[in-house]
């Protein structure tokens, strides 16, 4: 959505592709919003101001600085969206939360958990069974392929050995296809995840109208 500049030509044609798919359907969506661009670059702006200050005050800064920014993202969304969404774009999804649309628009919560947790407990609110996850990312790996040259790209892969990919503690920031923390919750929930390329929006139409794609799937059915 937001590699640099905002991508209107991108947001405009993904705004197409859900006023299709809702028009032939009586599904509701929820989508969660990250930082993108943005995010990273005041979070190394951040950190290039306060060199060399790596510890828990500044984690917790950068977090802040990426929150803020989905909201920016979500709040653009919400109202490109219009009149599908409703309602306020959602920053607790704990509290009280109005769905009286067609679509739902959340950003970040609070230091600690990534938009992927957001979208987790998202799902467990409304009993969906299956997170969407649509980054820069076409598939899972086996490992960071810009790092393992050895790296192999996944058609499927169960929750443990996902976790076992992307280990157990959230960084700000950090580039995973799903954020440890956010994995554990969608493990014990048993929740399929699917990460795909989110610039293919014809792959992204085949997603929703549930025809095959291209993507990971994630999880233990």
């Amino acid at each position: 959505m937001v590699p640099d500049e905002v991508d209107t030509e991108f947001l405009t044609a993904f705004r197409t592709i859900l006023q299709e798919h809702l028009e032939g359907s009586s599904d509701r969506l929820a989508l969660v919003i990250g930082g993108g661009g943005p995010a990273r670059r005041y979070q190394n702006a951040y950190g290039a101001i306060v060199t060399g200050r790596h510890d828990r005050d500044s984690a917790f800064v950068r977090d802040w600085i990426g929150i803020m920014a989905t909201r920016l993202n979500a709040e653009l969304v919400r109202h490109v969206l219009d009149p599908l969404c409703q309602d306020p774009v959602v920053y607790d999804p704990t509290g009280e939360i109005p769905f009286t649309g067609r679509v739902l628009v959340a950003a970040g919560w609070k230091p600690g958990f990534s938009t992927d947790f957001i979208a987790v407990k998202l799902a467990e609110r409304y009993n969906a069974d299956t997170v969407v996850n649509l980054s820069n990312i076409a598939r899972v790996y086996t490992a960071d392929p810009r790092v393992d040259p050895q790296a192999q790209p996944l058609d499927s892969v169960s929750w443990a050995e996902f976790r076992a990919i992307v280990g157990d503690e959230w960084t700000p920031g950090k580039n995973l296809p799903f954020d440890p923390v956010a994995t554990r919750r969608a493990a014990e929930l048993g929740l399929k995840v699917i990460a795909a390329d989110g610039k293919n929006l014809e792959n992204t139409r085949a997603i929703l109208a549930g025809r095959e794609f291209m993507g990971t799937r994630i999880g233990d059915s």
